[in-house]
């Protein structure tokens, strides 16, 4: 018989729900899985719970491994870290700060420096907004120790046409007429011993760098500067193509200071969640065949500079928890600033997608990244100029393909007497940036250098042509 007494209810009671799971009777704070004897902080993944100072130094040990394991920074060279204020670009700094000081077991043994781009104004910042950007950004940057150059996105206007020329190869970036990693070391030691290990103090403790602009003058750009740099963003007709443009001018600025300052490398802070997202937003785009140079980490594509991504091992779960623990001060800048109504961006979309995604299946974003991990550069190669992407540089992926393919990509125009013609762009571009180049507005609205060296390939790309008729 049921009992009915008590209010506990009978048969047709119903009964508590079966998710509403109580929790065990041994749930107690879980041990680190490292050592054994610390109470666990955090649980990165399932079963795998880190204390504090073991959480540390498996953040730490990433990143000399993915440093070490693909040995492409040589000993003595000149690094450039590309700081956007952001959780995993300042994660970045903290791991080489934690590197190169004199406590580390495995100093680093490359000579670092510092840039930030400041964006305000496509961003839709007041110049009030854009003074404390910079001041907070500057602030950051000097603590660190390191030579740092602040610049504006629209210094970018004034870059010279060679930025979009790859730059001769060094010889240390594992060249066959260059020194091996193991031999570069050695002789690295090796030189440290002879001077008396005066080499230490060169890379933890160098002079911080003259800035964009010397205290006391005006530190933003000019207003007409600025409008211009405006007025390019504003004739771009979709949200994508701005935030491509917004990519393409950073990447190129960043790089141009490189050269200018003597830098072979530059790192760059995409995590691994950033990674995953870049790689299908990029498949979108159309750029399959380049998806091991946009997402890798090496991107060899300007030659002299290389691009390096040390943080693509790092989930933005893991940074944001080593932020959090060892507060790592960080810049957060507003998204890409619109105008108009109209529906998010490509990138903004993917990036919804996918974090949405990890929520309820959290080796979403991991499987995509491992996913990248098995494609290769070779398609992104390029063996002369002619078969080389004016914007991004990369090996042109039209040639074979059926005209019905390639007929998206044309731009039908009948431009008056005397005007340049936007059509005669598309050959010099790849199947992604020919759809992106559709969409950046009028050629007067371009970047300076981008009409300069596509004007170049253009003219030299007839002469040839009437040599050879001339010749026939």
């Amino acid at each position: 018989m049921c009992d009915m007494a008590g209010g506990g209810g009978g048969c047709g009671a119903d009964a508590e729900p079966p998710r509403r799971r109580r929790a065990p009777a041994d749930s107690q704070p879980r041990t680190c899985m490292k050592c054994g004897q610390g109470t666990a902080a955090l649980v990165i993944r399932v079963g795998d719970p880190f204390c504090r100072d073991c959480f540390r130094e498996y953040f730490m040990h990433k990143f000399r491994a993915m440093l070490g394991k693909n040995r492409v920074i040589f000993p003595g060279e000149k690094v450039l870290l590309a700081v956007s204020g952001g959780p995993a670009s300042c994660a970045m700094v903290r791991q080489v700060q934690e590197g190169l000081s004199r406590e580390a077991a495995k100093r680093l043994r490359f000579i670092p420096g510092l840039v930030y781009v400041e964006e305000g104004a496509v961003r839709g910042q007041s110049p009030e907004q854009r003074q404390q950007t910079l001041a907070q950004m500057e602030t950051l940057l000097q603590a660190t120790g390191f030579p740092y150059h602040l610049l504006h996105l629209e210094e970018a206007l004034e870059l010279p046409p060679s930025i979009l020329q790859p730059g001769p190869e060094r010889a240390s970036v594992s060249s066959p007429s260059g020194p091996s990693y193991k031999e570069a070391v050695d002789n690295f030691i090796q030189q440290q011993r002879q001077d008396g290990d005066s080499g230490s103090s060169l890379a933890g403790h160098s002079t911080p760098g003259s800035p964009a602009g010397a205290p006391g003058s005006p530190r933003l750009p000019a207003a007409a500067q600025t409008q211009e740099l405006l007025r390019s963003f504003e004739a771009a007709a979709t949200a994508t193509a701005r935030e491509e443009l917004l990519e393409m001018l950073r990447t190129h600025l960043i790089v141009q200071t490189a050269r200018d300052r003597g830098y072979a490398k530059v790192m760059m802070g995409d995590s691994l969640t950033r990674v995953a997202i870049k790689l299908l937003t990029n498949l979108s785009l159309g750029r399959g065949a380049f998806l091991a140079v946009d997402t890798g980490f090496t991107d060899q594509r300007h030659g002299d500079v290389m691009v390096v991504r040390p943080m693509r091992d790092y989930t933005a779960k893991e940074i944001a928890f080593y932020n959090r623990f060892f507060s790592v001060p960080t810049v957060i800048v507003p998204p890409l600033f619109t105008k108009r109504r109209e529906k998010l961006s490509i990138h903004r979309l993917v990036e919804r997608f996918l974090v949405g995604l990890q929520e309820e299946f959290p080796s979403t974003i991991s499987t995509v990244y491992r996913t990248g991990e098995k494609l290769s550069p070779e398609p992104a190669k390029a063996s002369s100029e002619w078969q080389r992407c004016l914007l991004c540089l990369c090996g042109l992926d039209t040639y074979g393909e059926e005209e019905l393919a390639l007929e998206p990509t044309l731009i039908l125009e009948e431009p008056a007497a005397g005007v340049e013609s936007k059509a005669a762009y598309i050959p010099l571009l790849c199947y992604s940036c020919r759809l992106t180049f559709k969409e950046l507005g009028p050629l007067d609205t371009l970047p300076p250098y981008v009409r300069a060296e596509g004007q170049r390939r253009i003219c030299r790309a007839e002469m040839e042509q009437n040599q050879e008729a001339s010749e026939s």
